[in-house]
């Protein structure tokens, strides 16, 4: 691997660092991925997905003929990175809409599913949430049970799902459903899509640790969804969500937040006193930023690393984990640490002078606190990290 850019890399960094400075609003200093849907800025996360799309950068690694720009890997990671770290909205289309829905559709789905589908996520018209955990099944996904049972041209679909981000913003959910129960559970799940405004869908936000309305459960009360919303095969809905998973899984997400909290930390420590000295001064400050400077550019690496091997046509299946474990636990340990050198002051939020950096740390810090569990456990991805990597039993 190769870890320089190319200059054509570099020029397209270039170019987004200069179009955001032109587009975010004076004075931004970012949101996080779930924050976005909050009710509050959603109008500022509309407008500025009608932005990227614009530009063609909502959807710039899908192929030219689905409305990309056919753009590498490297610079699709190049491009999440730069958006996250500068806290930009409204990249995802929800949460899956531009990552996996759009690129598994590409490959599984009808002709008719891309065409009604792909065209208005390219456009930044039409939002997505995910359908995957309930309340008995996170973890172990394959354990499922929102039910969808044929009935004619349609699927009537029973059952609940949770944390569920986006839902309550969302035209369409990318939906898990079990069609089968007498085959073992991996073979008896299948995919569809679900139209939200279809009678019988409920859903209710749940307010996340950090304050923002982001996470919703669903509820399916004998909903009835059209077979041809079907993606592949009925009862190979598991192998579809495994190559769902697949997409978008470099980690650098973590990384772009966690040098973000670290430049927050490194602002405030600038410019603050400590005493008579200037909190810059104290060298264990300076040796702790040093060492999370490190951590950051480690998890940087690692979520290179899995964009390139992917760029090669390689499976990241290994290095996906260790860049999620590594990059989760990180943004927690950058987070924490900023609360411990701002002091009592990391408590404070709002607009209010005494707040911080606006308590930008504070909500990174919340935020971060289930970033060990979304997306895979930390456990579970040790698990993998030891079969998969060190051959190791899995009893």
């Amino acid at each position: 691997m190769d870890f320089r850019f190319t200059p054509q890399e570099e020029q397209f960094r270039s170019e987004i660092q200069a179009w955001i400075k032109e587009n975010l609003p004076p004075g931004w200093l970012g949101i996080d991925r779930e924050e976005q849907f909050d009710p509050a800025i959603f109008d500022v996360t509309r407008q500025m997905a009608k932005k990227l799309a614009a530009k063609g950068w909502l959807t710039l690694a899908w192929p030219k003929e689905y409305g990309g720009q056919g753009r590498s890997i490297i610079e699709q990671t190049i491009f999440q990175e730069e958006m996250m770290f500068n806290g930009v909205p409204g990249t995802t289309m929800g949460i899956g809409g531009t990552q996996w829905v759009g690129p598994t559709l590409i490959l599984y789905g009808t002709d008719q599913q891309k065409k009604e589908h792909l065209p208005p996520i390219a456009s930044g018209d039409r939002w997505w949430c995910t359908g995957y955990s309930e309340p008995g099944s996170g973890s172990d996904l394959a354990s499922l049970q929102t039910r969808a049972v044929r009935d004619g041209d349609d699927y009537i679909v029973t059952g609940q799902k949770i944390w569920s981000s986006a839902a309550h913003v969302s035209d369409y959910c990318w939906l898990a459903v079990r069609t089968n129960t007498e085959v073992p559970k991996h073979k008896g799940i299948s995919m569809i899509l679900a139209d939200m405004k279809t009678p019988g869908i409920k859903v209710r936000p749940i307010v996340n640790l950090a304050g923002a309305v982001s996470f919703n459960e669903i509820f399916f009360d004998n909903v009835r969804i059209p077979v041809r919303n079907l993606v592949g095969e009925e009862n190979r809905g598991w192998y579809i969500l495994a190559v769902a998973l697949d997409f978008e899984r470099s980690g650098i997400t973590y990384a772009a937040y966690s040098r973000k909290t670290l430049s927050y930390i490194t602002q405030f420590v600038a410019h603050a006193q400590h005493g008579p000295r200037r909190l810059a001064n104290n060298a264990i400050v300076r040796n702790l930023i040093a060492d999370l400077a490190i951590q950051v550019q480690i998890q940087r690496r690692f979520a290179y690393r899995v964009a390139w091997m992917q760029s090669k046509g390689k499976v990241p299946s290994l290095e996906a984990s260790i860049a999620k474990v590594w990059g989760s636990e990180t943004q927690q340990r950058v987070a924490a640490e900023g609360m411990r050198v701002l002091g009592l002051y990391s408590q404070v939020e709002g607009e209010t002078h005494l707040a911080p950096l606006k308590g930008r740390i504070l909500a990174q810090y919340l935020s971060s606190l289930s970033n060990t569990i979304a997306a895979g456990t930390s456990e579970i991805q040790r698990n993998i990290i030891a079969t998969r990597g060190l051959g190791l039993p899995r009893d």
